[in-house]
Order: C-alpha cells, then structure tokens, then sequence
C-alpha cells in the first residue's frame, strides 16, 4: 500500500515523531546529531534510573560501552555504573558536552536553564520528550538541541549497528562508518 511517506510505511523513522517536518529539520537535523555524537565525550544524563531495567540504565549502559564518560544526575543516588552520581547538573564540577534528559516534559524547562548556566555544548531530550520553547531557548543561548530522539538508537543508526539487526535506518552506505 503506497502513502505519502512511500511503499514502506512501517520502516519510515518520521512517523514516530510528533514534530513538524519544520521542527524535525531544526531539532532532528541528521547532520548536527552525527556533529554532537562524533565530537562528545561527557554526556550528563538526567534522570539516569538506579534500576537496570529503565531505558536511562539501558541508555547509559550502551553509551559507556561505546566509549563516552556518563555522568548520572540523580538527587536519591550516589554512584549509578560505577559513577559519581550528582544530584543536579550545577552540582557537576567540570565541563559536559551533553546533557540527555530523561525526566518528564513539565521538568525540561528547568533542566535546560541549568544546561545553558552550566555551559553544556548540547541538549538531549529523549523519545516522547517535547518542549520546543526550551529547544528554542536552549538554541538561542548557543547550545545544540535534539528533540525527541533516543541517544542510543541514534548512536546505534550512525553507527551501523541497527543494520545487523535489519532495521532501515534510511542511511545508505556500504561502509561503516569510523
């Protein structure tokens, strides 16, 4: 059955967003996600659960293995994978590049002042979290913005780890990439 999206409905990535295509171009940019995952090193992730089974342990798990220093933010833990676990992001007392956000979307704004105060290069809000007043505020002060997007779905797109397991991913290459 052919739609607007193409004979393969089911495998197009834009229908599981709520954004415009406006607001995917600016917040979704496949160009800035890859500049934002092939320069990052530190990336505070708030929210980061306790509990090895919640998608921010997944996450957060995935990321290490893949070479990237977590920094959980977390006020009712001390550690979380073997890191010092702070309880907000002014709390961190070195410079991160990203700050992925896994909390709920009445907590973004919040979240996003303390990124752009801390000095952040980038804001992450995870799959299902929208707030484009805060994506836009978070642009305005110079801080790279990604709105409803996994971190490690991303990673693992760019990565050509979703290929092995026959996902389209809408990148085409017979490389992969370094």
């Amino acid at each position: 059955m052919e739609s607007e999206f193409g004979a393969n409905t089911a495998c197009a990535i834009t229908l599981n967003t709520r954004l415009t295509p406006e607001q995917r171009e600016k917040f979704q940019n496949t160009k800035l996600i890859r500049q934002i995952l092939g320069t990052a090193e530190i990336i505070a992730i708030v929210g980061l659960s306790t509990e090895p089974t919640k998608a921010s342990n997944m996450v957060a798990s995935y990321l290490q293995d893949e070479g990237y220093r977590i920094i959980p933010v977390n006020p009712r833990a001390t550690e979380i994978l073997g890191e010092e676990c702070y309880p907000d992001l002014r709390a961190i007392p070195f410079p991160v590049d990203v700050v992925d956000i896994f909390r709920p979307a009445n907590e973004i704004p919040d979240i996003v002042q303390d990124a752009i105060d801390i000095g952040a290069k980038s804001v992450w809000m995870q799959l299902r979290l929208v707030d484009i007043s805060s994506a836009e505020k978070a642009m305005a002060a110079g801080l790279n913005v990604v709105v409803d997007k996994c971190i490690k779905m991303e990673h693992g797109r760019f990565g050509g780890m979703l290929h092995w397991a026959g996902m389209n991913t809408e990148v085409l290459s017979a490389r992969r990439r370094r």
